[in-house]
């Protein structure tokens, strides 16, 4: 097949590092791909919101399959595009994407279908968002409606910040038509697990689970960010715990998806807290996790392209997942001051020591080539380095050493990823 990924990040790097694996694939696309892609995919200059363009490209390159990994797109209805023009494409259609492109849908969902969450309440108004928050208990969440590139989460712990951050989200926009709405919630506590599934629409099959980084300093301080590192898999997730997602939550989510109308085929990234109460859903995404498919898609058995054509034509019901016993550390090298100001165009050495090493792997998520063909900084998050071990402890000493291996001006990482298995 031919095989068009739309992204070009470290998620699509870690994807197109899976796809060129399989039997299936006789050439490989991304647009508009990056530094790293360019050495398994031909790249192609065309961004990910350009449909007509993306369209025209598939039409003419005679591409079989295409895969769409960023949110916007999905939000936004590629999906669609494609298959109106024939083409078979992975990933949740505009009607279904709406689990991730809002927020106020998905809880609204999770309260008719009874399926566990914080309790919350939805807004259009600040003045109504301000009243409301008179009588809340805190620490208080707001999260923007929209798509916010996983930054536009607020944690209040009194009412003068939650006063704040309603001005921030709905009057100042800080994250755009995202804030147009606003979903406040019951701050809950307890260990954060990140769980991918494969569905196609009535099967759902789950990959291994994982565990992000979202803030951009060590200790969990700082801005929330698009993660900073993950690990494979959480010790926290346990078949105790599996079971009972797979009965209250995972499964019912699908099936409420199909009930309201609109069939998710594609990836749900299940975001949980377990709750001294039980497992419950902080987020859902319809896509898979940046940087949790760099961890998770180092770990799969499978044949990836054979599992999205699955999801697409409905027979998941006829596949097993298989994943590495081995365990999967990732830690993001950033620019220093990501995720507000930074400076790109920085010249990357070291990428050549991960050549022919099976346990080590440099995800590029915002790289670039420069005019002699250096490798340049292009991004906030630059790389995401991912190492195997025979446990998480081995990962995550393999890929704090791997880190070294590379060097740029303005480098910035967090150095304690995957610290909490030290608990375990």
């Amino acid at each position: 097949m031919r095989v068009l990924i739309v992204g070009g990040g470290g998620r699509e790097h870690a994807i197109a590092a899976s796809v060129v694996k399989s039997k299936k694939c006789d050439k490989l696309f991304c647009a508009p791909g990056n530094a790293g892609i360019a050495a398994l995919a031909e790249c192609v200059p065309i961004g990910v919101m350009e449909f007509d363009k993306l369209k025209e490209f598939a039409v003419k390159e005679n591409i079989d399959f295409v895969i769409v990994a960023p949110d916007d797109p999905l939000a936004a209805g590629l999906v669609d595009v494609f298959e109106e023009a024939g083409i078979k494409a992975f990933g949740p259609r505009k009607n279904a994407a709406i689990l991730e492109g809002s927020k106020a849908f998905s809880k609204d969902l999770m309260k008719k279908y009874d399926i566990p969450t914080a309790e919350y309440e939805n807004f259009d108004d600040a003045a109504a968002a301000l009243e409301y928050l008179k009588n809340v208990q805190y620490p208080i969440v707001l999260k923007a409606d929209g798509l916010a590139l996983g930054k536009g989460v607020l944690i209040c712990m009194n009412a003068d910040e939650a006063v704040a951050g309603v001005k921030e989200i709905m009057e100042d926009k800080k994250f755009g038509n995202a804030g147009n709405r606003m979903v406040i919630e019951q701050f809950m506590t307890g260990r954060e697990v990140s769980v991918l599934t494969f569905t196609d629409g009535r099967t759902i099959r789950v990959m291994a689970s994982a565990q992000d980084h979202k803030r951009a300093k060590d200790n969990d301080e700082g801005l929330n960010t698009g993660g900073m590192g993950t690990f494979s898999p959480s010790p926290f997730y346990t078949d105790e715990v599996h079971d009972f997602c797979m009965k209250n939550i995972y499964q019912p989510t699908v099936d409420a998806m199909a009930k309201e109308g609109r069939t998710f085929k594609g990836v749900i990234f299940f975001g949980l807290m377990l709750t001294p109460q039980g497992p419950k859903v902080l987020e859902y995404n319809a896509r898979f996790g940046d940087p949790e498919a760099q961890v998770v898609l180092p770990r799969m058995e499978n044949d990836l392209l054979e599992v999205m054509e699955a999801c697409v034509d409905g027979t998941l019901d006829k596949i097993e997942l298989s994943f590495k016993k081995d365990a999967a550390v990732c830690v993001v090298l950033a620019s220093d001051g990501y995720p507000l100001s930074y400076e790109k165009g920085k010249v990357i050495s070291g990428l050549d020591k991960f050549d022919g090493k099976e346990d080590y792997f440099c995800f590029h998520a915002g790289t670039k080539f420069s005019d002699d063909k250096k490798v340049l900084t292009n991004g906030g998050r630059v790389l995401g380095i991912t190492a195997l071990g025979s446990d998480l402890k081995e990962a995550r000493r393999k890929a704090y050493e791997a880190t070294e291996w590379v060097v740029f001006d303005n480098k910035y990482l967090r150095h304690d990823i995957g610290k909490a298995i030290d608990d375990v």
